[in-house]
């Protein structure tokens, strides 16, 4: 994460590279709480650089991105085990996502992710209903269906959307083939690439 973005070192605009900036970008960097925002030491440093970049794109009315930044201010908070940032960030990042173009089935399941992680439990209860109601595509649904579950166990914990995914149907890796351990080893598989 740590080089997904750039920083200036000067002005402190924080973008994906900073070669070239949104002409918006200068007035939201000049802007008192921009300022505010680098310089706070109760952040983390690299925290504040995904900080940064979502206040450039909340300036520039890019909510659900700015959205998505602040999301990731709050990883960095997980990380290093700052629980009540990542929560307020969390928070943040669905305000931003709810203030933006209405959202589809898999921005609403991270919006859900989001208010579950920041323990925001009837939130994330009644959005996950809200969108189980409108039938979302097979995938979604299992996922919702997860989240649903985590909510009602009051469960804030990191978890993958592949655990809310049934395993493929067919083998698409080999350590998903049986081993024969029994048959022999290393020598039985020796003798069979001789042909004895």
């Amino acid at each position: 994460m740590s080089r997904w973005l750039q920083q200036c070192p000067h002005c402190g605009y924080a973008a994906p590279s900073i070669a070239k900036a949104h002409p918006a970008a200068a007035a939201a960097v000049s802007a008192a709480p921009f300022r505010a925002l680098i310089v706070d030491a109760s952040h983390p440093p690299l925290a504040r650089r995904f900080l940064a970049w979502a206040h450039v794109l909340e300036e520039t009315g890019a909510l659900h991105a700015a959205a998505e930044a602040t999301l990731q201010a709050a990883w960095v908070a997980d990380d290093g085990a700052k629980a009540d940032l990542a929560r307020a960030w969390r928070q943040e990042a669905v305000a931003l996502w709810r203030s933006g173009p209405p959202l589809d089935a898999e921005q609403t399941v991270r919006v859900v992710d989001a208010l579950r992680r920041a323990e925001a439990w009837e939130d994330a209860e009644a959005t996950a209903a809200e969108l189980a109601r409108l039938s979302p595509p097979e995938a979604v649904g299992q996922v919702i269906a997860l989240e649903r579950r985590l909510v009602a166990a009051q469960d804030a914990g990191r978890h993958t959307v592949a655990s809310a995914l049934p395993p493929p149907a067919r083998r698409p890796h080999v350590t998903h083939q049986r081993r024969d351990i029994a048959g022999g080893g290393f020598v039985a598989w020796v003798r069979r690439l001789l042909g004895r």
